[in-house]
């Protein structure tokens, strides 16, 4: 059950350095790109004595420290960046997913939440507040939090496994092996071991 925990915080994290689909990237971006995360933190370091509120500049440079297992300095770096940006849904998923991980879920619940109610927001904020809500005990807000990450994302395999997974735990055995058909159709990894050992 611990690889499925872990597995949650891939789409949130993979891809979510700021300014790599830009054609101007800086050194910083490139030595994360590279996975050279100390000389990436150094970089942003330097580049932020100039200038100390750029948003992206501060998440990128969390982002390095959370890849380096800096949790304390990546949490730093993420709310100094939504002191500048409070309405950043990027930061606040990243913040969320960071609680997750550390078992703070009543902190993640509420930055999902905070996510979930900007306008444009991605099905990952529904996702990680049902996330939340699963782990506190919340289970038919958590399957309601689950089911609209599905609406905004129909192709969301994380979310149809979780929600799946948490109807196992309710007993709702036919209605979670609907979950794991539609995860096991979008390849999302351990949706077909719990189709064979749920559904068969």
């Amino acid at each position: 059950m611990k690889s499925i925990s872990k597995a949650l915080l891939i789409p949130v994290l993979a891809g979510s350095l700021w300014a790599c689909s830009e054609t101007k990237k800086n050194s910083a971006d490139r030595y994360f790109e590279k996975g050279q995360y100390e000389l990436a933190v150094q970089t942003y370091t330097e580049d932020l004595k100039f200038k100390p509120t750029d948003v992206k500049m501060l998440y990128n440079r969390g982002r390095a420290h959370q890849e380096m297992g800096n949790v304390a300095e990546a949490k730093s770096d993420f709310e100094s960046a939504l002191n500048q940006d409070p309405k950043n849904f990027q930061v606040l998923l990243s913040l969320s997913a960071l609680q997750l991980e550390e078992g703070n879920y009543a902190s993640a619940l509420l930055y999902a939440t905070k996510a979930e109610e900007i306008s444009g927001a991605p099905a990952m904020a529904s996702f990680l507040k049902g996330r939340a809500l699963h782990k506190l005990g919340m289970a038919e807000d958590a399957l309601k939090a689950y089911g609209n990450a599905i609406q905004i994302d129909k192709e969301f395999g994380q979310a149809y496994f979780n929600r799946g997974m948490l109807k196992v735990a309710l007993e709702r055995n036919r209605q979670a092996c609907d979950d794991f058909k539609l995860a096991v159709m979008l390849d999302y990894p351990g949706a077909k071991e719990m189709l064979d050992k749920y559904c068969n």
